[in-house]
């Protein structure tokens, strides 16, 4: 294990930490005993007390156990945006001794069959201006009962910031069997059974994608999420006096943990935004004096760029970081100057339950994955040879940890590739490609996998490519991830059409016919067509080519 990072650890910070042997559940229930009538959520105005999020979390679990059968070991899907309900949700989840199977948004019908099945969740608790996505899989897929939450529930009647949309719509009626809308599952007064979970038990299924593209559920236990949970607490100096800004998707790994989790875990408040805007961000940070604010790069950049921004007194911010790409190094600046404050930059993955390396907060490196966590060994190998290489070195990242997850949900032959043994040790596989200085701050150089990284969000070519193929028009096609201020990357899919359909189908045709397939972040925004695509001798298509040559294209420019 390599510990010259240890040198620049944040002083008063231990080098490593014990994980609590107990749930996350466990988490809530002593936060609510310590600080009953604190405000655990305030939501565009409206404040919920700690007391009341946990009665809540147990009116639903008693629903979901009582009603609709909810057993140990059961994946139910959390398919919300960020919200009251969303953190009642999670809970609720875990308090029945279920599995939460947090899914994104963006995501459409034919994609959200697949977590169903795959998981094998029969239950889906969901934002109702997403049911619409949702309502098909009661007859197509095992799923059995919906539960329909709407955010203006928890909104107030004259808020004091702009509502989003989604939290302005009054609540739908909805005339279904297989559907309880939210205020009537917690006005049956149900309470649930004994907590029979363990630390060891698997807490959440977050779902990543792989090489071929192909989603695959991350196994992590209570005692997987509790590492990150304490370590992020202690790294970021949150305490019970402080008030987080939540507005990085929940969903998230990242989001789930840095700014819900560890402010539950610690006592802190949370200020929650359902989507993010700048000028709200601002005036919520003001008003509420937000402390800790844990995002990706776009948003700061989106904030930053605000004309507004100095109408704002920012100075209660005293914490501030993320991932997903790097930060420019002039913005990092340009937010020092306006904060006092340097972003530190963090490194994690779905299959670490977020961070693996984080940068010390008093000593940040922009554009930096930072140093090793608690309890973090990381190293870099030749991913080739598996030989261990040495500082300045590029080559795969592995790490081993507490947060590391268990495998990959029902695929045994997946989890077993992604894991070596050195040392004695088992180590994750990332896929990524980094390197170390002397000083043991790691950088990231490169992807193994072709995933694209679109404003933080992972896209896989090869599942946005199997897509594209249904067009009847596609004769073959190749996406690859090219450069793009305001997203950090974009997709770019590159066509050959039916010699039929050529002069007949334009690129804008297939851009607008991609948007109604797949997530938003993940539709191609740029189409080029093309003769040819560039083949190996085996018919393999050369996409390192394609992405040479857009690279090429780009640096000219």
């Amino acid at each position: 294990m390599n510990n010259r990072h240890f040198a620049f650890w944040p002083k008063r910070i231990p080098k490593s930490l014990v994980v609590p042997k107990t749930t996350l559940c466990d988490n809530l229930e002593v936060t609510v005993r310590r600080y009953p009538e604190k405000q655990a959520i305030i939501y565009y105005g409206t404040e919920i007390s700690y007391k009341r999020l946990a009665e809540e979390v147990n009116l639903l679990a008693g629903f979901l156990q009582n009603r609709l059968g909810v057993a140990k070991g059961d994946r139910v899907l959390l398919f919300m945006q960020n919200s009251p309900q969303f953190m009642i949700s999670f809970y609720a989840i875990l308090r029945a001794n279920a599995i939460v199977v947090p899914i994104n948004p963006m995501n459409i019908t034919e994609e959200l069959a697949f977590y169903i099945e795959d998981s094998g969740a029969k239950v889906a608790l969901v934002g109702q201006e997403l049911y619409d996505r949702i309502a098909p899989l009661k007859q197509s897929t095992i799923l059995q009962d919906v539960i329909v939450a709407a955010y203006s529930d928890y909104a107030p009647t004259e808020p004091p910031f702009a509502l989003p949309e989604e939290v302005a719509a009054p609540r739908m009626t909805i005339e279904d069997p297989f559907v309880t809308l939210w205020t009537e599952a917690l006005s049956c007064n149900l309470l649930p059974g004994p907590v029979t979970a363990t630390y060891n038990d698997i807490a959440v299924l977050p779902y990543t994608s792989g090489t071929t593209g192909r989603p695959k559920g991350c196994i992590h236990t209570h005692e997987t999420c509790q590492a990150n949970i304490v370590g992020g607490c202690v790294w970021s100096s949150i305490t019970p006096n402080a008030v987080v800004l939540t507005a990085l998707p929940l969903f998230h790994v990242t989001g789930l943990q840095h700014s819900m989790n560890a402010p539950i875990q610690i006592g802190a408040t949370m200020v929650v935004l359902t989507r993010w805007n700048r000028d709200t961000a601002a005036q919520v940070v003001e008003r509420y004096e937000c402390t800790h604010w844990t995002n990706i790069s776009t948003m700061v950049v989106d904030f930053l760029s605000n004309p507004n921004l100095s109408n704002y007194n920012l100075a209660s911010l005293s914490s501030i970081g993320g991932g997903g790409a790097p930060l420019p190094e002039a913005v990092g600046e340009k937010l020092f100057q306006l904060t006092g404050v340097r972003y530190a930059e963090g490194y994690g993955l779905s299959e670490t339950m977020a961070q693996t390396h984080v940068n010390p907060p008093d000593r940040p490196k922009l554009q930096c994955m930072g140093i090793p966590a608690f309890n973090v060994d990381a190293r870099i190998i030749n991913p080739e040879t598996l030989r261990e290489l040495g500082p300045g070195e590029e080559g795969e990242v592995i790490v081993n940890g507490p947060q590391v997850f268990r495998g990959y949900w029902n695929r045994p032959e997946e989890t077993e590739k992604s894991f070596i043994q050195i040392d004695g040790k088992r180590f994750f596989r990332t896929g990524d490609i980094a390197k170390y200085d002397e000083e043991g701050y790691f950088f990231m150089v490169d992807r193994v996998k072709r995933m694209i990284n679109a404003s933080g969000y992972k896209v896989w070519p090869a599942e946005v490519e199997a897509i594209l193929y249904k067009h009847p028009a596609v004769q073959q096609a190749c996406v690859i991830g090219v450069p793009d201020a305001r997203r950090g990357e974009t997709v770019k899919a590159f066509v050959v059409l039916h010699e039929k359909d050529r002069g007949t189908v334009s690129e804008q045709d297939i851009i607008e016919w991609s948007k109604n397939q797949m997530a938003a972040y993940k539709y191609p925004r740029i189409v080029q067509f093309m003769d040819r695509l560039p083949m190996s001798g085996s018919g393999k298509i050369l996409w390192r080519k394609l992405q040479e040559m857009e690279q090429e294209t780009y640096t000219a420019g």
